[in-house]
């Protein structure tokens, strides 16, 4: 985490990840300047193999940069998706991760049931 960050100097307006599989995430932030503007860090965390911590990488895009940076972003996406591998499934990831996910919430289910046979005995049980 940046000094700035830590001192609460940047304050992050709003905030969304992706994961990417099991050692990659990203996350976008909006964060508000001192002087009420706004900007987006995209910042990828990647989980070291040895699982000593993680290595971050950020960028920061700034309001005057949003359109280009996005329509460039979109060009390359779709030079990649029509003109390298127009044959590609790009849709199994979603699946991939969709599967993850749900396997993820199941075994969180789980391991949250009451012990007495998954029963739940009154309301002090049941987790809200």
């Amino acid at each position: 985490m940046d000094q700035e960050e830590k001192s609460g100097r940047f304050e992050s307006i709003y905030s969304t990840k992706v994961r990417a599989g099991k050692r990659r995430t990203y996350f976008f932030d909006v964060r508000k300047t001192k002087g009420d503007d706004y900007y987006i860090t995209l910042t990828e965390s990647t989980k070291r193999f040895n699982d000593d911590g993680y290595d971050r990488h950020k960028i920061f895009l700034y309001k005057e940069d949003f359109n280009r940076f996005l329509s460039s972003l979109q060009d390359t996406i779709d030079h990649v998706k029509s003109d390298l591998m127009p044959d590609y499934d790009y849709e199994q990831f979603e699946r991939r991760q969709a599967e993850w996910e749900a396997s993820q919430e199941a075994e969180n289910k789980a391991s949250d049931a009451p012990a007495a046979e998954g029963k739940v005995e009154s309301e002090d049980d049941m987790s809200w």
